[in-house]
């Protein structure tokens, strides 16, 4: 075809598992890649797997994958003669495709216009009104209006969102108008960081509701289809966790409702390329809430019940080839569920952790597809976004992917840091989840277990595999007597003793080892027989009181990370001599997470209640409010604006 340039050098413009699934496509075509890479990235997997590399100077979002300038330069210098932007960054800024194309380069993604036309919300919602697409009322913030007066108008509870917005930054549920002036003022913080706009408007807050989107895909000759709905309604700060296609409550004449609603969306600003048009939908109606004009993070759930790459999708569309398929090639098979797995602490309303991956191997099972970011040894900073994998299961039924997936994150290793694997696991084995009862108020109105609850003879046996592994690392690494039998003793010996806390709370484990293979232990006041059969790369092939199972062990320094029968553990090894240390008052408020302190709202000497605001803390790209821990008045403060603090620096003390 004469309008047809093929693409062979294709720059991703992104970073972690999105970078490496689009070049994991790129490949499978012929295509060669680059990465560019941000310093604090430089040793992670989509560097190393790219074909070619290009540091990018700095270690912010701002100095790096949002520096189109950069960017440009990064694609000048590598040969690339296309660029595929990813999912969030400048995936959907408009300059960025514009200057892409005018700088001689294939633009992976829809026209700089159809960017431009939905990536200002307010502006879309004008345009889908005038395609009679339904849409919900919604009210500019321009800085020129009553805003009070505004939002009364419109009711509450509502909703504050960025103009230029997505993944729930610049996002804020108003209940009242006394939150109303906090929620304006951090959901513009938090857009101007994110986005580079600060733009906000108000609608509705709609709920109970269930969000539901259809992914388009559209070529440059005219022709446009839509590939079904997904479910994304599973969500916590606003943003998706669990994603699932089909929906469990979209029938067939509702599909094609949506469907057509999609595409004439997607016809109204000549939409090329993949898309998502996202709907709120209640009962049999629905209203327009946004179009992504890029790839999504949920599409592998598309992916797997209709057979598309996406991404090749994407690139020949690029290249100036039509569609391959009609809306009538199309079809659902089975059905996909997709989890997103987090370094956050559930149990303390998801804050966002960071560190180091101690341990990273996913389980084998078929139909169970891994997009990670991540290796052994990955580091998890404070920069960006804290999305360790996407891990979605395909099978005949929803309640068997709910099943498979649920299981296989469950045997997947996940050490070093926080994560939400266990929550995500509660939420796939919920009834109510189970019933397809899945309203963007399930974590308000469903009982979700943080952690997953363990067994005391669960917890005995995680123990004592740590034991076991640490007497066959003595012995491997012992530098006399190296011949002898293994539990060779010359007189009767005390039991070695270990002590580990795990969740604050201290454990004695005392063993014996046998000539054999076999230990003698006890844990607070129960007895057990453990034989050990093989230890393998961290493998302890155990058998506990008569029952056999693997467990895998890893140490870091006096941290044990051990996965088995019954759950996961992080136990530290305690020293047998107890250490001093530095006391602190039971009135410091410290840092949650490794962040930067934006705004500090108390001074020494105020006084103040428990649970008052005393500073918010930036960390990857989401505000946390830090709260007064008791009533009293503020002895210190040790932080100032602006600065950048580790986990668990003290900020404030209040002296009760």
């Amino acid at each position: 075809m004469a309008d047809v340039t093929p693409i062979n050098r294709l720059l991703v413009a992104n970073r972690g598992e999105i970078a490496r699934r689009i070049m994991r496509t790129a490949h499978d075509m012929g295509i060669s890649s680059v990465a560019v890479y941000a310093e604090g990235d430089a040793r992670e997997p989509f560097v190393r797997e790219a074909d070619l590399a290009i540091a990018l100077k700095g270690s912010s979002a701002r100095e790096t994958y949002l520096d189109l300038q950069a960017i440009l330069e990064a694609a000048r210098r590598s040969g690339a003669d296309a660029v595929h932007p990813g999912y969030g960054f400048l995936s959907e800024n408009a300059a960025f495709a514009s200057e892409v194309v005018s700088a001689g380069l294939t633009w992976v993604g829809p026209s700089s216009e159809a960017i431009a036309a939905m990536g200002d919300k307010i502006a879309a919602k004008k345009l889908m009104r005038e395609a009679g697409v339904p849409t919900l009322e919604s009210v500019e913030l321009t800085g020129q209006q009553n805003i009070l007066v505004l939002a009364r108008e419109l009711g509450y509870p509502l909703l504050v969102k960025a103009a230029a917005g997505g993944g729930g930054k610049g996002m804020r549920v108003v209940e009242s108008e006394d939150a109303l002036e906090l929620a304006i003022e951090g959901a513009e913080r938090e857009a101007t960081a994110a986005f580079g706009d600060g733009r906000l408007f108000l609608e509705p807050w709609v709920h109970p509701v269930r969000h539901v989107e259809v992914q388009i895909l559209g070529d440059m000759h005219g022709n446009l289809v839509h590939v079904f709905e997904r479910e994304c309604s599973i969500q916590r700060r606003h943003q998706k966790i669990i994603e699932e296609c089909p929906s469990p409550v979209v029938d067939d004449d509702i599909r094609r409702a949506l469907g057509e609603a999609a595409l004439a969306a997607g016809r109204t600003i000549g939409y090329h390329s993949a898309g998502t048009v996202e709907f709120l939908f209640s009962g049999d109606r629905f209203w327009f809430l946004e179009v992504n004009t890029r790839l999504q993070v949920e599409h592998p759930v598309t992916e797997m019940v209709t057979g598309i790459d996406l991404v090749r999708e994407q690139l020949r569309i690029a290249e100036g080839l039509p569609l391959g398929f009609g809306q009538d090639d199309l079809a659902i098979r089975g059905h996909a569920i997709e989890a997103r797995v987090y370094a956050e602490d559930a149990a303390r309303d998801f804050l966002p952790a960071a560190g180091e991956v101690a341990g990273w191997r996913p389980a084998e099972a078929s139909g169970v597809r891994f997009d990670s970011g991540v290796e052994t040894g990955s580091r998890v900073g404070i920069e960006f976004d804290p999305m360790i994998a996407k891990v979605i299961a395909h099978a005949p039924t929803r309640r068997e992917a709910a099943n498979k997936l649920a299981r296989s994150l469950e045997g997947t290793e996940i050490h070093g840091l926080e994560n939400n694997r266990d929550f995500l696991v509660s939420v796939l084995r919920s009834a109510e989840f189970l019933a397809g009862d899945t309203t963007t108020d399930f974590l308000d109105r469903v009982a979700v277990s943080p952690r997953r609850e363990m067994s005391r003879d669960a917890l005995h046996g995680l123990l004592i595999a740590c034991a076991v592994a640490a007497a066959h690392s003595n012995r491997a690494s012992a530098r006399v007597l190296k011949n002898l039998p293994r539990g060779w003793r010359n007189s009767p010996m005390p039991p070695m003793r270990m002590n580990f806390e795990v969740e604050g709370e201290v454990r004695l484990v005392a063993y014996r080892q046998s000539r054999d293979t076999s230990f003698d232990v006890e844990i607070d006041g129960e007895s057990y027989r453990a034989v050990a059969y093989a230890n393998h790369a961290g493998a302890l092939d155990l058998e506990i009181n008569g029952q056999r199972g693997t467990w895998k062990v890893i140490r870091h320094a006096d941290i044990w990370f051990v996965q088995g029968r019954g759950g996961a553990l992080r136990a530290k090894e305690m020293p047998r001599f107890p250490e001093t240390g530095e006391q602190v008052s039971s009135g410091a408020a410290r840092a949650p997470m490794p962040g930067k302190v934006l705004d500090i709202r108390v001074g020494v000497g105020d006084r103040v209640k428990g649970g008052d605001l005393l500073l918010t803390l930036e960390a990857m790209k989401m505000e946390h409010q830090i709260t007064a821990p008791v009533d009293g008045r503020i002895a210190e403060l040790p932080v100032q604006p602006g600065e950048q603090v580790d986990n668990g620096t003290v900020l404030v003390i209040v002296e009760a």
